[in-house]
């Protein structure tokens, strides 16, 4: 059973924190009911920034409007014949290049797989 009423709920998804009344109503279980009140509230806060980073790069990705949204550098496949390197991959994958204002050009002939 949750220990916030209808109206607190209510209060809060009015003020744009539903994701925090999501945490603390995952949290109502024998495990958590045991946690003082500063472990739950950091617990909850801690799973609603989780969420609402979550939804920030999503919806970031989104409006990039990217041809593969979904692409991994692990799923890149380093085959010799490719002549990638597999720590100038890893490195890119780090972002570093953005903090030192640095740009990336990807150069080869059509079709070569530039693009993924």
């Amino acid at each position: 059973m949750s220990r916030l009423d209808s109206e607190t709920k209510r209060k809060l998804r009015e003020m744009g924190i539903s994701a925090l009344v999501d945490a603390i109503d995952i949290q109502d279980d024998a495990l958590t009911m045991g946690m003082v009140f500063e472990e739950r509230i950091k617990l909850a806060v801690d799973d609603a920034h989780a969420a609402f980073t979550h939804a920030k790069v999503e919806g970031l990705i989104r409006r990039a409007g990217l041809r593969y949204p979904n692409a991994d550098l692990r799923r890149v496949d380093l085959l010799e014949q490719r002549g990638l390197d597999r720590g100038v991959i890893a490195q890119l994958g780090t972002c570093q290049f953005i903090s030192r204002q640095q740009n990336v050009v990807f150069q080869g002939f059509t079709g070569s797989g530039k693009s993924y």
